[in-house]
C-alpha cells in the first residue's frame, strides 16, 4: 500500500459519506412524497406495489459532499483538475436521472444526454492527461453504456447498494495502492453513500434509488473508471468490479437481438431477475450478484503480481465465475424443483 497517501484521504471521505447518507434520506422522502416521484411496477420491475423512488438524490448529495469535502480540505494534493471533472460527469449523470425521475425523458433525448456528458468527461480528461484524441469518443461511449447498465441492473432491492459498496471499495483500493489519492477519495465516498442507503432500502420504508441512483452510480463508476484507464492505471483495477454488471447485460442484450425481440423494451431477462424468479427472492438474487463481483475482483486483483502464465490462470478462473453466474438460474431452478420433488 502507498506509504505518501494520508489516511485520512480514504476515512474523511468515507465518514462524510455514511453520515450523510443516513441522515438525509429523512429530509429527501417528504419532498420526493409531496412531488408525487413514486415508482409503479411495469414489466421490468421485481416489486408489486407502488413505491418511492428518487432517494439517489440524498445518496448522490453524500457522495458529492464528501468528495468535495476532501477537496476543499486539500487531501487531494494532485491531479485536482481529473477529481473535478470525474465530479463534474457525477453531478450530470445525477441531474440527468432526476430529471427522468421527476417529468420523465424520452428515450432519444436520454441518450443525447448520455452521450453528451460522455463527451465533456472523456474530452476534459483527454484534455488534461494528453491522451490522444481517439480516446474521447472511446471514453464517451463507455460512460453512456455504463449508466445504462447500472440502470438495467437497478431492478432489486439491494442491487444497486451492493454495487456501490463493493465497486465503491475496489476503487479506493485502487486509488490507495497506486497513488491516486482522487480515485481513493471517490471510491470511499461512493461505496460509504451506498452502504448508507442500504438500511433505507431494504427496511420498513423501503424505497428506491429512482433514476437518480442508477445514473448516478452508473455515471460515478463509468467517470472514475475512464479517469484512472487514463492515468494508466492497471485495467484489472478498473475493470473487474464491473465484469458481472457488463456480462449480465451483454448477454441478455445478444439473447434478445438473436431471438428477434425489441431488445430496447422493459423485460425481465436479465440473470439476477431470472434467480428471483428461480426463488432466490430479491435479497438472494443480489447476494449472488454481489458475490460473482467480489470473487471476479479478488481473483483479478491477485494475478497482478503473476507472470504470463499465472495471469492465464487467473484469467480462466474468471471466466469460470462469469460462466457460473450466467448459468446460475438454471442451477437455481434445477436445485429448487429437486427440493420440491424430494
Amino acid at each position: 500500500m502507498s506509504a505518501a497517501m494520508d489516511p485520512m484521504t480514504a476515512a474523511l471521505p468515507a465518514a462524510v459519506a455514511l453520515v450523510l447518507g443516513l441522515a438525509l434520506p429523512a429530509a429527501v422522502l417528504p419532498l420526493l412524497r409531496r412531488l408525487g416521484v413514486v415508482d409503479v411496477p411495469g414489466e421490468r420491475s421485481s416489486h408489486a406495489v407502488p413505491t418511492v423512488r428518487g432517494m439517489g438524490l440524498a445518496t448522490a448529495a453524500a457522495s458529492v459532499l464528501a468528495v468535495a469535502t476532501a477537496f476543499a480540505l486539500s487531501l487531494i494534493p494532485v491531479d485536482r483538475s481529473i477529481l473535478l471533472t470525474v465530479l463534474l460527469g457525477m453531478l450530470a449523470s445525477g441531474a440527468l436521472g432526476w430529471i427522468e425521475d421527476y417529468s420523465g425523458l424520452a428515450v432519444r433525448w436520454r441518450a443525447l444526454c448520455q452521450l453528451l456528458i460522455g463527451l465533456a468527461v472523456a474530452g476534459l480528461l483527454t484534455f488534461f492527461l494528453g491522451t490522444a484524441l481517439w480516446w474521447i469518443p472511446v471514453g464517451a461511449i463507455a460512460i453512456a453504456a455504463y449508466i445504462n447498465v447500472v440502470n438495467f441492473m437497478d431492478g432489486l432491492n439491494g442491487i444497486s447498494g451492493l454495487h456501490g459498496v463493493v465497486v465503491g471499495g475496489a476503487y479506493a483500493y485502487a486509488g490507495w495502492v497506486t497513488d491516486m489519492p482522487w480515485l481513493t477519495a471517490c471510491g470511499a465516498a461512493i461505496g460509504a453513500a451506498y452502504l448508507a442507503f442500504l438500511p433505507w432500502n431494504l427496511g420498513g420504508r423501503r424505497v428506491f434509488l429512482g433514476d437518480t441512483g442508477s445514473y448516478f452510480l452508473g455515471g460515478a463508476i463509468a467517470c472514475c473508471a475512464v479517469a484512472a484507464f487514463l492515468s494508466d492505471i492497471y485495467v484489472e483495477y478498473v475493470l473487474s468490479p464491473l465484469i458481472i454488471y457488463l456480462a449480465d447485460t451483454g448477454f441478455t442484450l445478444l439473447k434478445r437481438i438473436y431471438r428477434g425481440e425489441a431488445w430496447y423494451r422493459p423485460h425481465r431477462q436479465h440473470v439476477y431477475q431470472r434467480l428471483t424468479d428461480a426463488g432466490l427472492g430479491h435479497l438472494g438474487s443480489a447476494a449472488v450478484v454481489t458475490l460473482a463481483s467480489l470473487a471476479v475482483t479478488v481473483v483479478s486483483v491477485l494475478s497482478l503480481p503473476f507472470e504470463s502464465g499465472g495471469v492465464a490462470g487467473m484469467g480462466a478462473l474468471v471466466l469460470c465465475i462469469v460462466v457460473l453466474y450466467l448459468l446460475s438460474p438454471r442451477l437455481v431452478g434445477a436445485m429448487t424443483r429437486k427440493g420440491a420433488a424430494a
